[in-house]
């Protein structure tokens, strides 16, 4: 049986009318048309499809929709204000830190989560906080490196 959930969604507030054990991550792509979270693993533990849920680094793959309802949602096409990428974004553009890219939506939202909370990370604060992340590529080297170039250190 279909439900209404509200929920705002990259600083919109959005209707989704659905089945309250619909992934989020069906809603997002299907209903939203919001293609940068990905299908990864299903499972939540691959973190492809990692989005903020009121800040946390989420799989949407595996929650449902009745836990959203009333949250706030920011997905990789949220980064970015304006036009503008976010620094992130321009940083994983200058160390090429997306090889296939298929995972990188995920890891640039783990990443802004991180720097929301300390804009000074250590390098072993980047690795901890991209952990949950699989790049299969393995450009987490690059990756840590972007993450702490857009935090505005030098690896």
């Amino acid at each position: 049986m279909a439900e209404r959930f509200r929920f705002t969604v990259n600083g919109a507030p959005t209707e989704v009318e659905a089945s309250g054990s619909t992934p989020l991550l069906y809603a997002l792509r299907n209903d939203l048309a919001l293609k940068g979270t990905r299908f990864g693993c299903g499972s939540g533990q691959c973190g492809a499809c990692f989005v903020l849920i009121d800040g946390h680094p989420t799989p949407a793959c595996d929650t449902p929709l009745w836990s959203v309802s009333g949250k706030k949602i920011t997905t990789v096409e949220g980064l970015g204000s304006g036009g503008e990428l976010h620094a992130l974004q321009r940083a994983f553009l200058a160390e090429q830190a997306a090889q296939c890219a298929f995972c990188t939506s995920g890891i640039l939202l783990s990443a802004a989560a991180l720097l929301e909370k300390n804009p000074k990370p250590t390098e072993s604060d980047v690795r901890a906080a991209l952990d949950r992340n699989l790049c299969r590529c393995g450009s987490h080297n690059r990756m840590v490196r972007a993450v702490l170039r857009a935090a505005g250190q030098s690896a």
